[in-house]
């Protein structure tokens, strides 16, 4: 997500050119200057993921209806990354960080499951 990216950005900026960098490199390792490389980190893997789920929803033969709840899972797992920032500026519960977890989870074993059994009515055509 482009947001995630500009967050990375910004980390970017405070590490290596913001007045008074070397004060917040050394609270880098603890929160919330930790937590927020966390949330861009999984910010970044979730968009990746959400492109390749997204291609293999295109290429694959997978039925509609299931490739619909496959994309909107893999969606909502962006949450994660979300309620990671939430919980760092608003001071919210993880809640958000826990749906977005399982929900990227439900995702891809759908994914898996459904590429499965695509492959086996493959070897089964064969």
């Amino acid at each position: 997500m482009v947001l995630f990216m500009l967050y990375g950005f910004f980390l970017i900026y405070m590490r290596d050119f913001a007045p008074g960098r070397e004060a917040w490199i050394a609270g880098a390792n603890v929160s919330p200057h930790f937590e927020a490389r966390l949330s861009h980190a999984h910010g970044n893997l979730f968009s990746l993921l959400n492109i390749v789920f997204g291609a293999l929803l295109l290429w694959l033969p997978i039925r509609p209806r299931r490739a619909r709840w496959i994309s909107v899972l893999a969606l909502a797992g962006l949450l994660m990354p979300i309620g990671i920032l939430s919980e760092i500026y608003l001071g919210l519960p993880p809640v958000l960080v826990l749906i977005g977890a399982v929900s990227i989870t439900v995702a891809t074993a759908l994914l898996a499951i459904e590429s499965t059994a695509i492959a086996w009515d493959e070897l089964g055509t064969a």
